[in-house]
């Protein structure tokens, strides 16, 4: 095994020798999810406009577009697609699909050193695969490329208000993946009316637009963190908590993004001022290790904590909602957490529990939305990179280069070398 980390690298395609095989690979993590790189139309689009490209996509029962439609549009089924030069999925590749030498894109879950995925990393390095992390997939400014974040923050705060009601009887929502895609959905909160609520929102960017998108669809007051903190509403209401509103600066209760992400040990977190006023927290800031939490497992234990509903669309066991026990799935998305015991209970219980929403596949309940979005997304700011000769978009997110890890990500190397 070579332990040396690659530098990172310009990924480079035989541009100039020949086509370059795209592939659409099968989804095969379970449980099942219905989501694709490309729907039919965009394969049919990128033909018509890159010459250079061919496409190949694996046949699939559960996609939410079906195998006909891409026939239809003229794309090719294969079941094995080791011919081709690069294979786009969604969420972690099985081990034993993984095919040797190849270049995957795809959200893959391991930059944070998770546990549950450090074998596929090996499988990564054992196979000399390269792995192109999409959500490493970032602009100058260091802002992600690609997303579902919009998606999830709507199925996020969809869930979260679904549970309340349902914890409280007080209004009743169906759940999303009846639907077949967000405009039938928007048709329902038109005859919804809720009761007074409070509901805080955190974080900034396209979870937060997403869940900000069904509180104004639902007609729920948008008001400023202080009014929030001290007046009292005859009608349901939000605030949206940013880094700056959450976090401060120890030693002079300042916020500087840049600072708190590189030394989140200097800061400690505000959302204690809320923790006695709030209902519901939908969650959407980012989270790593080491960064102060919301609120800390002793907190849960006052008398006077006040929210009955997380809808933890961040979805960091343990992460910055410390009661995090794990994920749920889409047909049992919630379950309750004992504030004295911490012990996994059932949902919508008594005031001794606080019900958890953490399934962390919300995109998949609008899987048709959430693929078109995702593709357009691809086709715009990806597949022009992946067709130059090199890319430094590109060379940052890769990971992995034909089984060595790149510098950027050598900080897991005992994650992906020693031996479990």
């Amino acid at each position: 095994m070579d332990y040396n980390a690659c530098p990172s690298p310009f990924l480079t395609l035989p541009i100039g020798y020949g086509m370059v095989k795209l592939g659409l690979v099968r989804e095969g993590k379970m449980p099942w999810d219905n989501r694709v790189a490309f729907a039919p139309s965009q394969c049919k689009w990128i033909l018509r406009h890159f010459p250079e490209v061919t496409l190949q996509v694996q046949p699939s029962p559960h996609r939410c577009f079906s195998d006909q439609e891409y026939l239809d549009a003229g794309i090719p089924l294969q079941e094995d697609l080791s011919s081709c030069d690069i294979l786009f999925g969604i969420k972690e590749v099985p081990i034993a699909d993984l095919i040797p030498s190849k270049t995957y894109f795809i959200f893959s879950h391991t930059k944070k050193g998770q546990p549950y995925n450090r074998a596929m990393m090996k499988a990564f390095i054992d196979r000399k695969i390269t792995l192109v992390d999409y959500e490493c997939l970032v602009y100058e400014d260091g802002q992600r490329i690609l997303g579902f974040g919009f998606f999830a923050g709507v199925v996020g705060a969809h869930n979260g208000l679904k549970a309340y009601g349902i914890r409280n009887g007080s209004f009743e929502l169906p759940p999303v993946h009846r639907f077949r895609d967000f405009r039938d959905l928007v048709q329902v909160y038109f005859e919804i009316k809720l009761p007074p609520l409070r509901i805080v929102v955190t974080g900034f960017g396209r979870v937060a637009s997403g869940c900000i998108e069904v509180m104004n669809l639902l007609g729920i007051k948008q008001v400023e963190p202080e009014d929030f903190k001290k007046k009292k509403f005859g009608y349901p209401v939000y605030t949206q908590l940013r880094g700056g509103d959450l976090f401060s600066r120890i030693a002079d209760g300042k916020y500087e993004r840049d600072q708190f992400h590189e030394h989140p040990d200097l800061y400690e977190c505000r959302f204690g001022e809320f923790l006695y006023s709030t209902d519901i927290l939908i969650n959407g800031i980012y989270w790593e290790r080491g960064m102060p939490r919301l609120f800390t497992l002793e907190d849960l234990k006052d008398p006077r904590f006040g929210i009955q509903t997380i809808a933890d669309i961040t979805c960091d066991e343990g992460g910055s909602v410390p009661c995090n026990l794990g994920s749920s799935t889409i047909l049992d998305p919630v379950y309750g957490v004992d504030r004295f015991t911490l012990e996994r209970k059932g949902p919508y219980q008594t005031s001794r529990t606080v019900d958890i929403m953490t399934v962390d596949n919300l995109p998949n309940e609008l899987p048709l939305d959430a693929s078109r979005y995702f593709g357009e997304q691809l086709i715009k700011e990806v597949l022009p990179e992946i067709l130059k000769p090199k890319s430094r978009i590109l060379e940052q997110a890769t990971m992995v280069f034909k089984g060595r890890l790149t510098t950027d990500f050598e900080y897991l190397r005992d994650y992906a070398y020693t031996s479990s």
